[in-house]
């Protein structure tokens, strides 16, 4: 199926579009839910008030990325690295600083 300017609300359930592509494409608002992104690549995407939850990124890599103002919290952090750095070892220093446990 080809859509091509054209405005329209989709429900898709059960449905297989793996292989499709999206260019200059609005899917603002738009909920996914109990769907398989794996191998999912995106570039020159605006995420602005994105909200994972329950999500596996395991293998994720975000580069030339905006992250202002973004959070983390209550998520299995093993292996992850900014810059290198492992963040569990960050995360480390930091509470040995700072007294916290």
């Amino acid at each position: 199926m080809e859509l091509r300017k054209t405005v329209e609300l989709i429900d898709a359930n059960d449905v297989n579009l793996s292989g499709s592509v999206f260019v200059d494409v609005n899917l603002s608002g738009s909920r996914f839910d109990d769907v398989n992104m794996s191998g999912w690549s995106v570039k020159n995407v605006n995420f602005s008030g994105l909200m994972l939850e329950c999500a596996n990124v395991s293998g994720a890599r975000i580069t030339h990325a905006d992250l202002v103002g973004v959070s983390i919290a209550d998520c299995r952090l093993d292996g992850m690295r900014i810059d290198g750095v492992l963040v569990t070892d960050m995360l480390a220093a930091y509470r040995a600083a700072n007294g916290a446990n």
